[in-house]
């Protein structure tokens, strides 16, 4: 059975589809909150068992015949999203699952400034050390989050946000296809991969470059300070906690942290990845 938590998620939902064109049903099995909410997979012939993270006694039921387990990094900010990967990972092994996946990211350090990055290395030390084969997918940035920054910039002709540096933004769509291949396939993708991203970083002035190109009208990137950014964006209705956490991707991004690429991506996917351009068009389309 491979086994992929978080199923309802965008990245578990689109991993699952992929396997879904590559498996039988019956052999893939889901791990979720809510099973209601994957009832349409039930009814393709995928078990759908609930499990939580945080609460880890849920987990053994829902990974039991465990021959591969996808854990999807838990979408908690702080201390807890590492208590629950590990808890999830832990319980993969008592599983008796053969190999361990985990959606990790290019930038995972223990020094890094993006506070994510910390929990998706000593996340990544934790599964190594667990003597089990394991895939630890260093996802490129997820270009979605584009979406959060040029809604404004398409309404006021303003790409306004912090100092930033390149970014290998990359679709959920292509690292969903690597994920399912590591999943299903054996060989496919083993141990702490290479950067998985599309072939070119950019930053934000390149991303209100290609906005202008879209629309057809000037896009201007201005540079903000720290400060000024923060305030502006808890004006705007903007939680300051989720605005500070935000800051920390800029920081880090100018430090650089986020300027890799390799082409392990394409190349297990067969195909070009998806380009900032072709992401920016659905954004606008979806404004």
């Amino acid at each position: 059975m491979l086994i992929v938590t978080g199923a309802t998620g965008r990245l578990g939902a689109l991993i699952v589809n992929r396997l879904l064109e590559r498996v039988p049903a019956d052999r893939i099995g889901v791990s979720v909150r809510d099973v209601s909410k994957a009832a349409h997979l039930a009814e393709r012939g995928v078990r759908v068992r609930a499990g939580d993270f945080t609460e880890p006694g849920t987990l053994k039921h829902a990974f039991e015949d465990a021959e591969r387990v996808m854990v999807i990094s838990a979408s908690i900010r702080g201390s807890g999203a590492l208590t629950a990967n590990t808890a999830a990972i832990d319980a993969a092994r008592e599983a008796g699952a053969q190999r361990i996946l985990y959606t990790s990211h290019q930038a995972a350090s223990p020094t890094s400034l993006f506070p994510p990055q910390k929990v998706h290395a000593a996340t990544e030390e934790h599964l190594r050390r667990q003597g089990v084969p394991y895939t630890a997918l260093r996802n490129g940035f997820y270009g979605s989050t584009l979406g959060l920054y040029v809604g404004a910039a398409l309404k006021t002709g303003k790409l306004a946000v912090p100092h930033d540096g390149r970014v290998s933004w990359t679709a959920h769509e292509d690292l969903a296809e690597a994920a399912a291949s590591a999943l299903a396939d054996d060989g496919a993708l083993e141990g702490i991969t290479p950067p998985l991203t599309a072939p070119r970083t950019l930053d934000f002035a390149d991303v209100a470059e290609i906005l202008s190109r879209i629309t057809g009208r000037t896009i201007t990137r201005v540079v903000m300070d720290d400060d000024e950014w923060t305030s502006a964006a808890v004006a705007e209705g903007m939680p300051r906690p989720a605005a500070e956490f935000s800051l920390t991707m800029f920081a880090a991004s100018r430090n650089g942290e986020f300027d890799a690429t390799a082409p392990t991506l394409e190349a297990t996917i067969g195909r070009p990845a998806k380009t900032v351009h072709e992401m920016l068009e659905a954004v606008v389309r979806s404004q």
